[in-house]
């Protein structure tokens, strides 16, 4: 049996394992929502947590996990599936809705930071897509501008040369905008470390370290940044500006996958 041969039955073998195991997972979405249509919540919270460690991630996943918990009046778990499946989905107005309400059922009422105008714009535009979505957007117009620029060389009709010209300066255009936009958002990513309070209380300190002087309390389902860590604590950022330490295991961050 020679190399080539070897290394293609390895190859089917990978190819046929991973089709399997996706018809399992799909198998398992199935049951696990038909049970939640059915009423038992905590059986198909179980499932979905089947197919996570299984090593599936989807925004639709996280969404029905969110769901399920929050049927159950689980606050944080809901809150923080519903926050996991819109870092995989952006803007997606069910999830927003759903989480909207979960939100709702919190204790901590905080009044974020007013920003200006034109910062929430750029948020705004920046947010409502993925940074897989900016980068599949810039290599589609990059396409696009190398197959129009190619038409307007080899046209010879000024009409279609000045359509090509035209069309291919604004492909260009895009492609560097949905580029920028798909770096900036990948910079985001790795400068924010969201997180959900887990505990039902818990008290954030000035310092690292159970003897220091409480700064105030936070319950569960409340979303902080995470800015630092020393050992067991967290140094954490509310949405009001407030800042503190809280020790670790009360929290669960966001991007963990």
């Amino acid at each position: 049996m020679n190399l080539s041969f070897r290394i293609y039955l390895v190859y089917m073998a990978l190819l046929f394992t991973g089709s399997q195991g996706m018809a399992q997972n799909e198998a398992l979405f199935e049951k696990a929502t038909a049970a939640y249509h059915a009423g038992d919540y905590q059986e198909s919270v179980s499932i979905y947590t089947q197919i996570l460690e299984a090593g599936e991630h989807s925004a639709s996943l996280y969404f029905n996990l969110g769901n399920a918990h929050y049927k159950q009046n689980e606050i944080a778990p809901s809150i923080y599936y519903y926050e996991k499946a819109l870092l995989l989905k952006p803007g997606d107005p069910e999830t927003l809705n759903n989480l909207a309400y979960a939100r709702n059922m919190t204790l901590d009422d905080i009044t974020p930071i007013p920003e200006p105008y034109l910062e929430r714009l750029y948020k705004g535009v920046l947010l409502s897509f993925s940074m897989n979505t900016w980068a599949y957007a810039g290599i589609f117009f990059i396409l696009l501008f190398v197959g129009t620029y190619l038409f307007f060389l080899g046209s010879r009709r000024p009409n279609r040369k000045r359509a090509g010209l035209i069309i291919s300066g604004i492909a260009l255009a895009l492609a560097l905008f949905c580029s920028g936009f798909s770096y900036l958002r990948y910079r985001d990513y790795l400068e924010t470390q969201p997180a959900i309070v887990f505990k039902r209380e818990i008290t954030v300190r000035s310092e690292p370290n159970l003897e220091s002087s409480p700064v105030f309390l936070l319950h569960e389902g409340t979303k902080v940044q995470v800015k630092d860590s020393l050992d067991i604590w967290l140094k954490i950022q509310l949405a009001d500006g407030q800042t503190g330490w809280a020790e670790g295991d009360a929290l669960r961050l966001l991007k963990d996958f």
